[in-house]
């Protein structure tokens, strides 16, 4: 899926950073309330649903049956809730050299407003549990209940809202594709991060819409597991610091304090990147990462223990009901 980057440079930068970032939200008054808006409530059971359907397909890795039959039953969720649904198809090659057929999925509100923001998860699985504590699993598909269908299933209950109540803006919720077939672990070759999040990066050079906008971009990965927490991601913070802010400030204010952090975290390769660098659209990664965690990540990232047990409700409500929350709030 993702992985950390400049694990041994960046060491004693975040270290400095964590001290500022905390020295500013120790000083920081919460953020202000806006003017009264009516925010739709964020069903978890129906996104805890959505995941539990995903996984029932299987593992969804690019070429194979579940891949197919998962992505019709995404197209066609997206399309019982809005008919502006684009469907990207194509192949992309692999860092083995495998032809691999993607589908990213678009769903929009309000397509021909150019005020719009942008929500996107990843919906593939990693063909290989290469981090799993066990050497004999780790030529095995992950199921990828966090890692891909958690956003996912957020994401399907964000559309489920939007198609009850109007949003003030316009809104594109995007379902990338081979976001997690990166080189195993074992495999060391150069420039190995240009493998990882390929679907967003063909988005990103071949957007559904000639001249996209979006005002910014939020990316959902590893948002469902007990007790998440969400540190301000490394690279999100260069790219896109004010987002991550007013993000997280919402997220306080309404009760999530204890999930979304104010201190920084790492430096993460994931969609967002390609977004950020070719599409110029600000954008940031929501993201589980567990400084108690010997990858720095959700501890089953990357293994078979990635399974529907470790889905809980609560923080698939803290996620969709902050997104709402943003979506409807903003101008």
């Amino acid at each position: 899926m993702k992985h950390l980057i400049f694990l041994l440079s960046i060491v004693l930068l975040n270290a400095g950073c964590n001290q500022q970032v905390k020295q500013k939200a120790a000083s920081q008054e919460p953020a202000p309330a806006k003017n009264a808006v009516v925010v739709p409530a964020f069903n978890a059971d129906s996104a805890y649903e959505s995941v539990r359907l995903q996984l029932d397909f299987g593992p969804r890795v690019p070429n194979t049956p579940a891949h197919e039959k998962c992505a019709a039953y995404l197209v066609a969720k997206m399309k019982s809730y809005t008919p502006d649904v684009i469907v990207q198809k194509g192949v992309i090659n692999a860092f083995n050299g495998t032809p691999m057929k993607f589908q990213n999925i678009i769903a929009s509100w309000k397509p021909g407003t150019n005020n719009r923001i942008m929500l996107c998860a990843h919906w593939d699985s990693r063909p290989w549990a290469d981090h799993d504590p066990d050497p004999k699993k780790r030529k095995l598909p992950v199921d990828a209940a966090n890692d891909g269908a958690s956003g996912v299933g957020v994401l399907i209950e964000v559309a489920r809202q939007l198609s009850l109540a109007n949003p003030p803006i316009g809104v594109d919720l995007i379902l990338f594709d081979v976001e997690d077939y990166g080189p195993p672990q074992e495999v060391k070759i150069a420039n190995s991060d240009q493998y990882w999040g390929q679907g967003a990066e063909y988005w990103a050079k071949n957007p559904h819409k000639a001249d996209y906008f979006a005002k910014y971009a939020i990316l959902l990965d590893m948002i469902g597991a007990k007790n998440a927490t969400f540190l301000m991601e490394g690279l999100s913070m260069e790219y896109a610091s004010d987002v991550v802010k007013s993000v997280w400030s919402t997220a306080n204010r309404i009760g999530y304090s204890s999930y979304f952090l104010f201190e920084q975290g790492n430096y993460i390769t994931d969609d967002h990147v390609p977004i950020n660098k070719i599409r110029n659209i600000p954008t940031i990664d929501m993201i589980h990462l567990d400084r108690n965690s010997e990858t720095g990540f959700y501890p089953y990232w990357h293994t078979t223990g990635d399974t529907f047990d470790k889905i809980d409700k609560n923080t698939l409500k803290v996620v969709g009901q902050t997104l709402l929350t943003v979506i409807f709030e903003e101008k």
